[in-house]
């Protein structure tokens, strides 16, 4: 780990939280991430061998505890008191993020909304059964085709077939479908565009949009700055 050599909280602070993927494997990790797998699923481009150097920095600070599995078959994670406070720059910097950044193309991968979606569902809402629902999205260099099991409240997101009868049919534009997970796109506004398609029983195509609780900035107005002029 590389060091200013100053003093200052802040150099110091950053020093840690300033590691690329450090903030996303903490954000993960507040999430309810405990396994090696579930937090590397939740940040695509993360190499295992970068988050095991990682995990391994972060547990030497103090950030992150991990203890070994009831059957003795590898580690779970979890923040400590200092991770959960450090959480807090998280949040801070995502406030900032979603009022002053926009989102560029390469920032609409539909896996991670959707991994994001799946991580604060309505428990209350979803049904009491199982329902396996399958994402078509469209607007990428690639079509991209996921599903999702909800059983009893336990979710997966599937990329290859689960071999069980799907419930419902999801065709998405990748943007639209970002977009309304982050609050910047309304349910009805994708949908009356035919931006999301939803094929399947009345009271799914219904349910579905009540499950997301968003994102946790779906509250932020982004700030809307003047565009730049060239000169004449």
């Amino acid at each position: 780990m590389r060091s200013y050599g100053q003093y200052c909280p802040i150099a110091r602070g950053a020093e840690i939280f300033a590691e690329r993927w450090t903030p996303l494997i903490i954000r993960n990790l507040y999430l309810g991430c405990g396994s090696f797998g579930e937090i590397l699923e939740g940040a695509p481009g993360l190499s295992r061998t970068l988050l095991s150097q990682r995990l391994k920095q972060l547990e030497r600070l103090g950030i992150v505890r991990s203890v070994r599995k009831p059957d003795g078959r590898g580690s779970l994670y979890e923040l400590t008191a200092a991770g959960n406070e450090l959480f807090k720059v998280c949040v801070s910097l995502g406030e900032w993020g979603a009022a002053w950044l926009e989102m560029a193309p390469e920032h609409l991968d539909p896996f991670v909304a959707l991994w994001s979606m799946c991580n604060v569902l309505r428990q209350d809402r979803l049904p009491d059964r199982r329902v396996v629902i399958r994402f078509d999205f469209t607007g990428r260099p690639h079509p991209e085709r996921y599903w999702l099991l909800i059983d009893h409240g336990d979710t997966e997101i599937c990329k290859s077939y689960p071999g069980v009868d799907e419930d419902l049919y999801i065709t998405a534009e990748a943007e639209a479908f970002v977009k309304w997970h982050a609050g910047q796109q309304t349910w009805a506004d994708a949908v009356s565009d035919h931006r999301i398609q939803l094929h399947g029983p009345a009271w799914l195509v219904r349910a579905f949009p009540t499950w997301n609780a968003r994102s946790a900035f779906a509250h932020i107005t982004p700030v809307s700055r003047p565009k730049a002029t060239s000169a004449a």
